[in-house]
């Protein structure tokens, strides 16, 4: 692969936060002779390096409902040494949908002779795990984990530890081209490869993202990312004293973190998980604030945002869920950050309440926040769904 060697990256703290790299050239060839030149603009990164973090990456996939067919293809694009997590929270009262995405895994793992598990969102051996670990904050009133993409997100994390992976990525299971997959798995080692701290991000921008009307027409940004990135950028300025547009993905559903960094960040509930990750390293590592771990400070924290080849065609969820679901809770979790300044708020007030998102006066809802996973006892989530491991496993019954 070749991809645009960092030209410039702004410094908040000890955050690192690198601009836009683009993806040049899906395959480079042969690994070069050991002193072959190379252009100081373009970084080659040998296709050795990437299955090398590909062996360490475990990639979540979290689905509710989706076509079984879009599914199948997300699996196939993950790339083969990679651990696939699936995490549903399907229905399985009228139509057991989890039992066909399980089948479905399964069918594909017999004949790809591949490692992949799956849980429900809702499975009673997972709660119990999750109380006993002490993250209790992660369950109902009914004892069984909340509905939630973050919360989803979490049990991901938790199992990669747990397989002793060293990064997770996350990957959206409504994606129409595996061969878009397989590159955001790419981008994902890629950007792992040039950290220089092992407390590192890698967030994928979409070369266009289309939209299927009567005809098809390629956009560059999805509506809720170009206005959450602009507010995520205010909150950066006010802290910095320089104005910046350094961050294009703030609402990057795929991403991956090394587990060391993952582990450390405290989480928003819903669809302000992406955006509260970004703002969990400014308030924990911005300089701003009292640090939180003086020992990620020491490294630093690597920030990459790269933008892929292939499009991105997802499902169209309509404006309700882009406005609601999406829109409201990302820019509530930038208005409750205690980096955020005045003018930021107001005009993040002003941004919901003129189309009517929020009523005049009406309060804007701050986001659950969960407690970083570090904070529980791992060891004791560990000890039973050690046990359960293998029934989780999509090869259970070969």
């Amino acid at each position: 692969m070749r991809i645009e060697t960092q030209r410039y990256t702004e410094h908040f703290g000890s955050v690192r936060l690198n601009e836009v790299q683009k993806v040049l050239e899906l395959d480079s060839g042969r690994a070069a002779a050991p002193h072959s030149p190379q252009n100081i603009a373009v970084l080659k990164i040998e296709e050795e390096v990437i299955k090398d973090y590909e062996e360490k990456l475990a990639i979540a996939i979290l689905i509710k409902d989706e076509k079984l067919k879009l599914f199948e293809g997300v699996i196939s694009g993950v790339p083969h040494d990679c651990v696939v997590i699936v995490v549903s929270n399907s229905q399985r009262k009228q139509v057991d949908r989890f039992s066909i995405e399980k089948d479905a895994l399964a069918q594909y793992c017999h004949f790809t002779r591949r490692s992949a598990f799956i849980v429900h969102q809702k499975d009673p051996v997972l709660a119990e795990a999750v109380a006993d670990s002490g993250y209790t904050e992660l369950l109902g009133e009914d004892g069984l984990l909340r509905d939630g993409k973050s919360e989803g997100m979490i049990v991901a994390l938790l199992l990669a530890m747990l397989l002793q992976k060293s990064y997770i990525g996350f990957i959206d299971a409504d994606n129409y081209f595996p061969g878009s997959v397989w590159e955001y798995v790419k981008c994902y080692a890629a950007g792992f490869s040039l950290a220089k701290s092992p407390y590192s991000m890698v967030r994928i921008l979409w070369h266009y993202k289309p939209k299927v009307s009567t005809g098809i027409f390629f956009r560059k940004l999805g509506r809720v990312s170009g206005i959450t990135n602009r507010y995520v950028n205010s909150l950066i300025s006010a802290n910095t004293g320089f104005e910046t547009e350094i961050i294009r993905t703030a609402n990057a559903g795929e991403h991956a973190m090394s587990l060391r960094l993952a582990k450390l960040l405290p989480y928003a509930s819903g669809y302000a998980v992406e955006t509260q990750e970004l703002l969990s390293i400014f308030e924990g590592f911005g300089s701003v604030l009292p640090l939180a771990h003086r020992t990620v400070a020491k490294h630093g924290v690597d920030i990459f945002q790269i933008e892929t080849r292939n499009p991105h065609l997802h499902e169209e969820r309509g404006t309700q869920h882009l406005q609601v679901d999406m829109l409201l809770p990302s820019l509530a979790a930038v208005y409750h950050s205690p980096l955020c300044d005045e003018v930021t708020q107001e005009n993040i007030m002003n941004e919901l309440t003129l189309p009517g998102i929020l009523k005049k006066k009406e309060e804007l809802p701050s986001p659950r926040i969960y407690r970083a996973p570090s904070d529980v006892n791992l060891e004791k989530f560990g000890e039973i769904m050690s046990v359960n491991l293998d029934s989780y496993s999509a090869l259970a019954e070969d």
